[in-house]
This record gives structure tokens, C-alpha cells and sequence, in this order.
């Protein structure tokens, strides 16, 4: 089982450049990923998405920073800087009151791509491929953070599923008295609407309809079943979440059943301490991949 939440970084130096990997990656339906490249990188977004790919669900942020050495050095691309100038001048001046040019000046300044490396050269396909083995060594930090995690949440499931079916062995010693509390009720009744005489066969049947309605058997039996079929895939199977999630679903629809028909305080009681475990069990289900 794995957490979608996971975190690593990784640093390396390839030809007096270092780079900084990055990868956050928190709970999400659908795979969303976010990646931010140096403009030398990005002609291999595509490549660097790929990659990404295998950690198949969540909301990923990608980034990697580029730090230049003390020997590079930089120089402004003055035709840049003068273009991106001009831009901001003339929608200052189209917005009222406009703005002071010596400020706009100094936000043009501190835009990176405006400062050019005097050695800067095009990344070659061996300086990608390690860059490329840096990244793949990353996300495979990543994934053993999310298999950490996935642990974590695995044990506490196991924990709440364990209290659930704890709960569920309590029940049956409170169905006699049910039955009998039933029984005992409906003979009061009878003989407050001053029944004189009524006919036995006709009042078992009628009892006999009565329990079939409240029978709780067949609740109680799919409720362990689906106890039983969710740990198998928590251990079992991975991207379960959305499976997992399924069976929550059906856990609560029996324990929700035996609620409607409990009819015992002692019982909806235990109802309620079901349910409340169960909630506690949904509300981490969402982290899961």
C-alpha cells in the first residue's frame, strides 16, 4: 500500500552546473503535475513527464533550480531587457495614474532569463542522460516516502477495521433480549386495545413476519465479509485506494442497515461505534493511491 503524499530532493553537478531536484506529491482524484524547468530544460518537459508517469496518481510538483558556479559569468541581454521595458512602460501608462519608470525598471532587472551565462551552451545528450538518471533516482525516493507512509496508514486501518469487527462480536448477545423485549411489547399492546381473546397460531405468524423484517443475519454476515475482502486488498494489492474506497462504501451501507433495524439501544449504540471507526478509516482513504 502507498500514501500519495511523499517528498524527496537529490543535488548533482554535471559540467560545473548543479541542479537541484525536487518532487512533492500530496493527495489528488486525478494525476496533476506541475513542473518547473531552467529554459535550458525545457525542450525535455515531455521527456521529464514521462518519467513521471509512474507515480500514476496525485498532485505532483516538479521543479528543478539550476545553480550556476563561481566561474560562470553572466551578462544582461540588453535587447531583452529593453523590449520587456518598453512592454511595461506602455501598460503603465495605458492603467490611470500609471507607475514610477525607475521602479519598472528594477522589476524588469530581476527577471532571471534577462541574465545570460557567458558559457552557456547546449545541454548534450550525455549531460541529459545524467540528469535524466538523477531524476529517475528521485522519483524512486519519492516512491519508497509514499511506501513509508502507505505503512503508516495501513496500520492504523487495521486498527479501526479490528475495533469495527470488535464491535460487530457484540451484537448477538443482545438479539434474544430484542426478541423477547418484541414479543413482551406486542402483547402489551394487544392488551391495551382490549383484545379479549386473540388467536396464537396467528400471533406467532405474526411475530415470525415481524423478526424476518428485523432480522439483522445477513447485515451482520456481508458486514465481515467486507471486513475480511479489505484487508486482503490492503495487503495485496497496490493502487487500492479507489477500491478500497468501494468497500468503505458497502461497510457502511450494512452497518447503516443493522442501524434501521436494531431496535435495541444496546445495539444502535454499537451501531454508532461502528460508524464512527468507519469514518475514521474514510477520512484516510483519500491519501491513498
Amino acid at each position: 500500500m502507498k500514501s500519495m503524499t511523499g517528498f524527496a530532493k537529490r543535488q548533482c553537478t554535471i559540467n560545473d552546473k548543479k541542479y537541484n531536484i525536487e518532487i512533492k506529491t500530496l493527495n489528488s482524484k486525478q494525476m496533476d503535475t506541475i513542473v518547473k524547468l531552467p529554459s535550458d530544460l525545457k525542450e525535455h518537459e515531455l521527456q521529464i513527464r514521462t518519467m513521471l508517469n509512474r507515480l500514476e496518481r496525485g498532485k505532483i510538483d516538479f521543479n528543478i533550480s539550476e545553480e550556476q558556479s563561481s566561474a560562470t559569468t553572466v551578462h544582461l541581454d540588453a535587447d531583452l531587457a529593453r523590449r520587456r521595458y518598453e512592454e511595461v512602460c506602455r501598460l503603465s501608462e495605458s492603467l490611470e495614474g500609471g507607475t514610477d519608470r525607475k521602479m519598472l525598471l528594477s522589476i524588469v532587472l530581476q527577471q532571471p532569463d534577462i541574465w545570460v551565462g557567458d558559457n552557456e551552451q547546449d545541454f548534450s545528450d550525455d549531460e541529459w542522460q545524467q540528469l535524466a538518471d538523477a531524476i529517475m533516482q528521485t522519483i524512486d525516493e519519492l516512491d519508497a516516502t509514499r511506501v513509508h507512509e502507505g505503512g503508516i496508514l495501513q496500520t492504523d486501518f487495521v486498527k479501526h477495521l479490528d475495533l469495527i469487527e470488535h464491535y460487530l462480536e457484540q451484537i448477538p448477545q443482545y438479539e434474544s433480549e430484542r426478541i423477547d423485549t418484541a414479543k413482551e411489547r406486542m402483547r402489551t399492546m394487544l392488551a391495551d386495545s382490549a383484545v379479549k381473546e386473540v388467536d396464537q397460531n396467528r400471533f406467532e405468524q405474526e411475530l415470525i413476519y415481524y423478526f424476518e423484517k428485523l432480522d439483522i443475519t445477513e447485515e451482520k454476515v456481508r458486514l465481515k465479509k467486507h471486513i475480511d475482502y479489505f484487508r486482503q486488498v490492503m495487503a495485496d494489492e497496490e493502487g487500492s485506494g479507489k477500491k478500497l474506497g468501494f468497500i468503505a462504501q458497502e461497510m457502511g451501507r450494512e452497518i447503516n442497515t443493522t442501524g434501521s433495524k436494531a431496535n435495541h439501544i444496546q445495539i444502535q449504540r454499537l451501531v454508532v461505534a461502528m460508524k464512527d471507526e468507519l469514518e475514521k478509516i474514510k477520512e484516510q482513504l483519500g491519501n491513498i493511491l
